[in-house]
């Protein structure tokens, strides 16, 4: 058996700088325990609402920031916008915690740049694991959120025709996106379809180019809003 290097599985031996903004300080408090835990993860900074947060953010520049919806002074959805929304020159990285039950302005937080999306109750491996893909470029929606969520708030209001594309997607472009809808991982995506991994991102790129979308959350919430998952 060969032997593991303690820092296998960290990239690049880089640590990931998290600010962590939510009004509650035991939530704040435990989010802060579980990332400081990690070899590869710094808490640099927490604010409780999210006018804080965003001059935290900005002037630290951390690789993510871990945003609760209702916060004071200024909710998680705006501080997303001016975080990450559209137009926004430099963005950063946002991942999005909030309490299904509670929060009807989930949708609008996905449609305003946010790169990762979980439960506060998912767990300590799940947050990990969205900060982790956040600060590598790619999206993390745990499965419950995508398939209860969006299914729930991103369903168009009756009587508005989905407008056509100018460049439709391709049957195996659709089956990529179905699957990214229902919170297939990439690797998971490849299997199910029988083909390579870069594959898989050669196609999301290509959807993602068409519907002009940033990342695999926004097409997600695109394909529960258009019909192609039901």
């Amino acid at each position: 058996m060969v032997p593991c290097h303690p820092a296998a599985g960290r990239i690049d031996h880089v640590t990931i700088r998290v600010l962590i903004a939510d009004d509650q300080e035991l939530v704040r408090t435990g989010f802060r325990m579980i990332l400081d835990a990690q070899p590869d993860m710094e808490v640099v900074a927490t604010a409780a609402d999210g006018a804080e947060a965003i001059e935290q953010a900005r002037r630290l520049r951390p690789d993510v920031c871990l945003l609760d919806i209702r916060m004071p002074r200024l909710d998680g959805l705006e501080a997303t916008r001016i975080l990450a929304g559209p137009g926004v020159p430099d963005p950063l990285r946002v991942v999005i915690v909030t309490t299904f039950d509670l929060d009807e302005y989930v949708y609008g937080a996905l449609r305003s740049g946010a790169t990762g999306f979980l439960l506060k109750d998912s767990g300590p491996a799940l947050l990990v694991e969205a900060i982790r893909a956040a600060a590598a470029g790619d999206a993390l929606v745990s499965p419950s959120v995508t398939v209860r969520l969006l299914e729930h708030l991103a369903r168009p209001p009756a009587g508005r025709a989905v407008r056509p594309l100018p460049d439709p997607l391709t049957e195996r472009e659709l089956d990529v996106v179905r699957l990214v809808a229902r919170g297939r991982t990439n690797q998971e995506v490849a299997a199910e379809l029988f083909v390579s991994l870069s594959t898989v991102k050669t196609h999301l790129g290509s959807v993602q180019a068409k519907l002009g979308l940033r990342n695999r959350v926004e097409v997600a919430a695109w394909a529960w809003e258009s019909g192609v998952v039901s």
